[in-house]
């Protein structure tokens, strides 16, 4: 009976505590409750707790298992502040760690979950320097440390990380020069250190396999390596690069083996093509000589050539196709064959030793900016890159160009939104008949021929065109939220308006799409026509700039290229300068600030242009304030926008000369986010005031 009650209790007992038995394992436990109480035991992480608990089996909020190990942690955009803790190096079951678009600060933790994938931890406030221990997480794949603000120099931890495919260290203020190991990074594609301060050369990023590479706004020196010149995504600007001639590149390098190759094979052929040159000059002096000799027998000695001999007559093929191809550079070089007379000007060249063949193409050629960019898209394509449409299918889209489906209208032409059955909308701008009146034909496609080749990330991509029956039209994307003027002069009262970090946002976007068009495409691109209802957002609120490279149509169509975005100096098309999209896009900034239109007859008198009402009051505090957006509610930092104003104020300058160029107004912008600690990435459905800092 008593061994019956025992056994009773034992086996109670067990099963009292397999009951209780939690599902995770000790360590991960730990880790996860230090979290929570350096997380300043955040509310809004349901079940979390600091001591004990069960992550797996009570399901934590963004925490995900996979039999008694967490695996997973997703708390991106939670409103999160203070740091993440000290025992990151417990979670060693952990490949994705995703605590992006938080509040944290201070250092990041020096140790890491030790075999995460994906490590996603942009958009804090965290200082310090990237944590050494990185280089050994031999599995990672994916490393975000975007707009922190980071600092110090890159140790060179990155020679063991065969595996990371992204790294992005951008908006922070990392500095020195880039560490050697990054050139062990053999399956890196995407690389972005923008925003940095960066100097010496980028020779180490020669050899990667790179798709999508941004090193703009540092101060690095030097070249950009020739072997970076094919990558799809790649943006070099606001640095110091030399423009003289690139030396060689350091042995042991692919470029190094490519030019070497290349030199071996250059030599082979040059000294193939000059003993056939030789030759051939020695069989032309031979045949020159028995030509005299013949013609000297029937003609009076002081004549080498009867002036009645046919100059088109046919000779005997004198040369190889190694000297053929040496000719073939030459506007007044002839290829010398059996159907082709003897250019006699050439045979002389050939004598003398002056045609050669070209000389191997330089991989290790420095090119500035705009000449790497304009070779680069040389490179890629010299054909129109958008597709054409038939002038009936694009009735059919628009409803015969219905005024239903009529989006806008602007300067040369109407734009009409086309559906098609598979569900693609397209834009199009079809422009007015009378703008080609006394043009070549073939200017359209030349116009065509240039935009469709541009691509960045603010611009909106032409993807066809049509030029049929007296009709020009142009195909753009669309986008569903409409223009900048929209959002800003036609919202109702139920309608959510932007931010101050989004309207920051577009306006540093807007800069970078000119500073594209005027600094980096060769020769530059004049906007004409930059406006709030030329500027569209995408799903992300994200500025793409339209009309651009139309400005040969907008010369001389009107006096004024667009009230109230105009410069002082814009009597007429032909006056128009990049300094005058300058102060076009000052004028979208002073609406994005303070939700006026640029030119309102509604107003009194003294207010009715934007520039002259709002200019005066820039660099006055108390005036500013006033004259703030009021759909923002209040909801703006004050020292933000004093500096905004300031930037403003630079633009509309009266004087051309005293705005600043593109390249300037990006950094500016940038300064401006970078010491705001503005998120300029935020949650794009609702508003919320930022703290001010001093600086």
């Amino acid at each position: 009976m008593n061994l019956s009650i025992v056994l009773f209790w034992i086996i109670a007992i067990s099963i009292h505590i397999v009951g209780v038995v939690s599902k995770t394992k000790a360590p991960d436990v730990s880790a996860l409750n230090v979290m929570y109480s350096s997380l300043n035991s955040p509310s809004q992480l349901s079940g979390w707790g600091s001591s004990g608990g069960d992550p797996c089996g009570d399901s934590w909020e963004g925490i995900q298992c996979s039999g008694t190990s967490v695996t997973e942690i997703h708390l991106s955009d939670f409103g999160l502040s203070g740091s993440m803790g000290y025992q990151l190096s417990n979670l060693v079951s952990v490949t994705y760690f995703d605590l992006s678009k938080n509040n944290l600060n201070g250092d990041i933790p020096y140790q890491l979950p030790p075999n995460a994938v994906h490590v996603d931890l942009s958009e804090n406030s965290f200082t310090g320097s990237v944590p050494y221990s990185i280089s050994q997480m031999g599995d990672l794949n994916f490393l975000n440390l975007a707009h922190n603000q980071l600092s110090n120099q890159l140790s060179d931890m990155f020679g063991k990380l065969p595996k990371l495919k992204s790294l992005d260290l951008s908006y922070n203020s990392i500095s020195g020069t880039l560490p050697q190991s990054f050139n062990k990074l053999s399956s890196l594609t995407t690389l972005h250190l923008q925003e940095n301060q960066f100097k010496g050369s980028i020779n180490v990023l020669a050899d990667l396999p790179l798709d999508d590479l941004n090193v703009a706004n540092n101060q690095f020196t030097g070249w950009i390596p020739a072997t970076l010149e094919d990558i799809n995504n790649l943006e070099t600007v606001g640095n110091s690069w030399s423009t003289g001639p690139a030396p060689p590149p350091p042995p042991g390098t692919a470029a190094a083996n490519k030019k070497s190759n290349k030199d071996k094979s250059s030599n082979k052929s040059s000294s193939i093509s000059g003993l056939v040159i030789a030759g051939i000059a020695m069989g032309v002096l031979v045949l020159i000589a028995i030509l005299i000799a013949l013609i000297s027998r029937r003609s009076p000695p002081s004549h080498y050539l009867d002036e009645d001999t046919n100059p088109h007559r046919s000779f005997t093929p004198l040369t190889s196709q190694e000297l053929t191809k040496g000719l073939h550079n030459g506007d007044d070089r002839k290829s010398i064959n059996s159907d082709t007379s003897v250019d006699i000007k050439a045979l002389q060249n050939a004598s003398s030793g002056l045609i050669r063949p070209p000389p191997p193409f330089d991989p290790v050629q420095a090119f500035s900016d705009s000449q790497f960019a304009s070779r680069l898209n040389s490179r890629r394509s010299t054909s129109v890159r958008a597709i054409s449409y038939s002038l009936v299918d694009l009735q059919a889209a628009t409803a015969n160009f219905s005024t239903a489906r009529l989006l806008g209208e602007g300067t040369i032409g109407r734009v009409y939104k086309a559906k098609y059955g598979d569900g693609k909308v397209l834009a199009v701008k079809k422009i007015d008949s009378s703008v080609f009146e006394g043009r070549r034909k073939e200017e359209f496609s030349e116009v065509v021929a240039i935009i469709s080749k541009l691509r960045h990330t603010n611009l909106t991509e032409v993807v066809g065109f049509c030029s049929e029956q007296g009709h020009n039209m142009l195909l753009y994307q669309y986008f569903m939220n409409g223009s900048l003027h929209e959002f800003l002069h036609m919202s109702d009262d139920f309608s959510k308006p932007l931010t101050w970090n989004t309207r920051v946002r577009i306006a540093l976007g807007t800069a970078r799409a000119l500073e594209y068009l005027h600094e980096v495409c060769s020769p530059s691109i004049i906007h004409m026509n930059i406006k709030s209802s030329n500027i569209l957002l995408d799903t992300d609120l994200n500025p793409r700039i339209s009309d651009y490279g139309l400005a040969t149509f907008y010369k001389n169509r009107r006096e004024v290229p667009g009230v109230g975005y105009d410069a002082p100096e814009c009597k007429k098309g032909s006056s128009y300068t990049m300094k005058s999209d300058i102060y076009s896009v000052g004028v979208v900034m002073l609406e994005l600030l303070t939700g006026r239109m640029p030119f309102d007859s509604s107003k009194a008198r003294a207010e009715q242009s934007l520039v002259w009402w709002a200019t005066p009051q820039l660099h006055d505090i108390d005036a500013l304030d006033k004259m703030v957006d009021p759909a923002l509610r209040g909801l703006y930092p004050p020292k933000s926008v004093s500096r905004f104003a300031d930037i403003i104020s630079l633009c509309v300058q009266s004087e051309p000369e005293f705005r600043p160029p593109s390249s300037e107004v990006v950094q500016a912008l940038v300064t401006l986010v970078q010491r705001s600690s503005m998120n300029v990435r935020d949650d794009l459905g609702s508003s919320r005031r930022v703290d001010d800092y001093d600086y």
